[in-house]
């Protein structure tokens, strides 16, 4: 009898539950505090940036996400680089665009040694690394700058990390050809200001928003979770993050995971 009614109260429970929101976020939990810490061009902190070792470092610490920048080589070939221009990250004059160079020509350039003589030879990665090194450890906060969506979503699905990734993009076309070829994979559209908030939750439905510190507030946040989606936003630093937290907010991009992981370890 003990067991019986144990096991009908656990019912009542998880159907209480199951009833607080009309889907199932396609998320892993959050690591820390219940909320999702993503890096911003990985863990940089006197790291080459949008590098291996930044999101080696990244997964060391234990984030939830590695945020990539996302290009096409001139090649057809997909790397992780936040700017256009090469020559942001190189000693030395690099006048060509990433989207100019051939994979060979990006695979040359010396990305380290900006930072420090520890880090001479470092290379802009390539997407299929990025996958290969976070699978199974992180998920992929993707920031489509210049690439086509259906061979990045090929290349996701050849690995089973559908649910791994969230797509930030510029475009709505974009984001209605990624849900046209992969339903499954999980958008996240920036409405900017509060205002635009709606008419963006009506037409996409997604499961996650992405805001930034310039435009989120409590209401913002309100708004999305009475819509069954998650928030996350664009920190302005961790002075930034009593109010975000305060909100309710479930996810923060920052330069400072490592920070960021401490203070909600605290929560």
């Amino acid at each position: 009898m003990k067991n019986l009614l144990l096991f009908s109260l656990l019912a009542i429970v998880t159907s209480i539950i199951g009833c607080s929101t009309s889907k199932t976020l396609p998320l892993k939990p959050p690591k820390h505090g219940g909320v999702y810490v993503v890096a911003h061009r990985g863990a940089h902190l006197n790291i080459p940036e949008n590098t291996i070792p930044a999101y080696q470092k990244a997964i060391d610490l234990g984030v939830d996400f590695v945020e990539i920048d996302v290009r096409m080589t001139k090649d057809h070939h997909f790397v992780s680089c936040h700017n256009q221009d090469a020559n942001q990250y190189t000693v030395g004059d690099t006048p060509e665009k990433i989207s100019e160079m051939t994979l060979a020509e990006v695979r040359s350039l010396d990305v380290g040694s900006r930072i420090g003589p520890q880090w001479a030879g470092t290379q802009i990665p390539t997407f299929e690394e990025i996958l290969d090194l976070v699978k199974g450890k992180c998920g992929i906060y993707l920031d489509l700058k210049n690439a086509p969506v259906a061979p990045l979503i090929e290349m996701i699905k050849e690995r089973g990390m559908e649910n791994d990734v969230i797509w930030y993009a510029y475009s709505d076309s974009d984001f209605i050809d990624i849900k046209k070829i992969c339903p499954e994979c999980i958008i996240m559209p920036d409405p900017g200001p509060e205002k635009n908030l709606s008419g963006l939750i009506e037409k996409f439905h997604p499961d996650v928003i992405a805001s930034t510190w310039e435009y989120l507030s409590a209401s913002f946040v309100k708004t999305c979770h009475k819509a069954n989606a998650i928030v996350i936003v664009d920190d302005d630093g961790p002075k930034t993050w009593d109010d975000i937290l305060k909100w309710g907010t479930d996810g923060i991009q920052t330069n400072e995971p490592e920070k960021l992981i401490a203070r909600l370890e605290k929560r």
